[in-house]
């Protein structure tokens, strides 16, 4: 007699908590508050780029877009410039040891943007609609506005975030540690020289940086809330890009004015070109209104006394020239960072004082994405990053969808703001992104599942 007794399957052990797929992207783009407010914001990036390269490493075959050579180079050139930390180019003051430590942070961060473009990139429609990934760009546009209101209202608001709190409680923080570690929803500056002025930041640390985001998303919105929302969220549209414009007047933001000019002249030439005559009409009319109602109202003179009081052009001409000179002396590798200047642009002898901490030693490579780029990788990791765009660019071209467009115009902005405003770290985010959408657009236009490098 068989004393085999049979076994019952048993079931397998139910996930307490099942996350979709995706869930990277959406805790990135749309928790951000939730983070900035803790005062993780500044590396959630490299968080949640380990779970997105986690599941890289299980797919299979794992596709690349177009431009991901030049970017893979200006990564490779980033890392290999550590070696030029211990050297500095003339007239810049001693590196200091916190150097190593944000070289350290940029090259994560890059690592973690190269994780992002290529996770998005290669998530299918069933694991993430486009359409779905529009409308957490459009939440974040929203949340943009919203920080910018907060910084208007209440300009003087700031806190320490709990992750300060945590960290003093078991190492002192200081200096930078404190800044980083600290939320303020406006920078309250004498921008024209007649008073401080609250300019929005919320939720990033600088107006340039809001300014930045805005307008990289400020396309998105359009197609996610005009073009694919309900219509309780198109008739909506008007109200929230009139709010979102006068927010733009009152950051005396110059770079973000020049960067929403650039945009329009976009769009205008691309519903020109492809022959779209209402569209291009009723664009003309409003902004014919707009501009009317402007030049009636009080913002034509405060636009007026900001683009009169240039007086930052000047400091921002040295730094720029100093980066220049910089890269000249190591043309190939830069020297791995920005370095701080001696003196002004007045005097070597002028420098920073606890009574105005402006005067002098300025960070040379601070005033835009490309003289960071020069000093820190020099002519080659320069030439990388605009070969980049370009390359994306060129590729996607033809690409003339309401995504395809948004998707093109968030690409060309950071080669306009390269000159005025820095990238990192979530404008650059923002723009890998948006080449990840691109390239998903083309491949799911051309039915191709290949890659271009």
């Amino acid at each position: 007699m068989s004393t085999h007794i049979s076994r019952v399957a048993e079931p397998a052990p139910r996930r307490v908590l099942r996350l979709e797929p995706g869930w990277p992207l959406t805790a990135l783009l749309v928790l951000y508050p939730l983070w900035w407010v803790l005062g993780l914001a500044p590396f959630m990036i490299i968080i949640l780029a380990v779970p997105m390269a986690r599941h890289l490493l299980r797919r299979r075959p794992l596709r690349l877009p177009a431009g991901f050579t030049p970017w893979m180079i200006g990564v490779v050139w980033i890392a290999a410039s550590g070696v030029m930390l211990g050297q500095s180019p003339p007239d810049t003051l001693p590196l200091s040891q916190g150097a190593y430590v944000s070289f350290a942070l940029r090259l994560l961060n890059y690592l973690a943007l190269t994780v992002i473009m290529l996770y998005v990139g290669n998530l299918t429609e069933r694991e993430m609609p486009r359409r779905r990934i529009i409308h957490m760009l459009s939440f974040f546009f929203l949340v943009t506005v919203s920080g910018g209101i907060a910084g208007m209202i209440f300009p003087q608001l700031s806190f320490r975030t709990p992750t300060l709190r945590l960290l003093d409680a078991f190492v002192p923080i200081q200096g930078f540690g404190t800044r980083l570690f600290t939320v303020s929803v406006a920078q309250v500056q004498d921008v024209l020289g007649s008073g401080p002025s609250a300019r929005p930041s919320a939720p990033f640390e600088y107006t340039n940086t809001w300014g930045f985001v805005l307008s990289l998303l400020l396309a998105w919105f359009v197609v996610g809330w005009w073009v694919y929302g309900r219509r309780r969220q198109r008739v909506a549209v008007p109200v929230i890009l009139a709010v979102a414009l006068l927010l733009v007047v009152y950051s005396l933001n110059r770079g973000l004015w020049v960067g929403l000019g650039v945009t329009l002249l976009v769009v205008v030439v691309k519903l020109a070109w492809q022959g779209r005559v209402l569209p291009l009409v009723g664009l003309s009319l409003t902004v014919a209104l707009l501009a009317a109602a402007f030049v009636a109202s009080p913002l034509a003179t405060l636009v007026t006394e900001r683009l009169a009081t240039a007086h930052s052009n000047e400091t921002r001409a040295d730094l720029n020239a100093a980066a220049v000179r910089a890269a000249l002396h190591s043309p190939v590798l830069g020297f791995g960072g920005p370095r701080t200047g001696l003196g002004s642009n007045q005097s070597i002898a002028v420098g920073a004082t606890p009574d105005c901490p402006l005067c002098g030693n300025r960070d040379i490579g601070s005033d835009g994405h490309l003289w960071f780029l020069l000093i820190s990788q020099g002519f080659v990791g320069a030439l990388a990053y605009i070969c980049w765009l370009l390359r994306v660019l060129w590729v996607y071209r033809r690409d003339s969808s309401p995504l395809g467009t948004a998707g093109q115009l968030a690409v060309s902005l950071p080669l306009v703001y390269m000159f005025i405003y820095p990238s990192l770290v979530f404008p650059l985010c923002l723009t890998v992104i948006s080449v990840a959408m691109l390239w998903r657009n083309d491949q799911h236009r051309r039915g191709v599942r290949g890659s271009t490098a």
